[in-house]
């Protein structure tokens, strides 16, 4: 969807007068996905398990380098410029409570599925003693591979919680 807007949002392929109109309207926003990222408010304990997750998170993930994602929060991370975002401490989603709701393993990790109608696939891992957020970009609608990298550090890092 973002190269989408981009391409659309081009002054190129919209009059002068009408790209001006629309990009002070309707806000042909920056395509940097990291300026959306929210920063979870979790628990002290969460927070600590959080930490130690940052440091222990892969440099690479499904071929992205791991970059910036501008927040300054070791509880938020990024990979191939936001096609790849994890948050740590999120809040326990609603979904869990949904006895049809999707989940998959990955590596030893169990995780909710969730598909936001306008993004990529979002998995959230269950059992753990701090939830960890991942969405994935459009590309990786049908494909759950990346979140294998972050097993062993979630692992090491999240106690489970059964």
């Amino acid at each position: 969807m973002t190269s989408l807007r981009r391409r659309l949002c081009h002054p190129v392929f919209l009059g002068p007068s009408v790209a001006a109109l629309l990009l002070a309207a309707a806000g042909c926003s920056s395509t940097d996905a990291t300026a959306s990222i929210t920063v979870p408010t979790p628990s002290p304990e969460a927070a600590a398990y959080c930490r130690a997750l940052h440091k222990e998170l892969p440099k690479t993930v499904a071929g992205l380098d791991r970059g910036d994602t501008g927040t300054k929060s070791e509880l938020t991370a990024e990979w191939g410029d936001g096609a790849i975002v994890l948050r740590c401490g999120v809040p326990r989603p609603a979904k869990m409570d949904d006895p049809m709701a999707k989940g998959i393993e990955a590596d030893g990790v169990n995780w909710l599925l969730e598909q936001p109608a306008d993004a990529g696939p979002r998995f959230t891992t269950t059992y753990r003693k701090a939830y960890v957020e991942v969405s994935l970009s459009t590309a990786y609608a049908h494909d759950a591979s990346p979140l294998a990298a972050f097993a062993p550090a979630i692992r090491k890092t999240v106690p489970g919680s059964l």
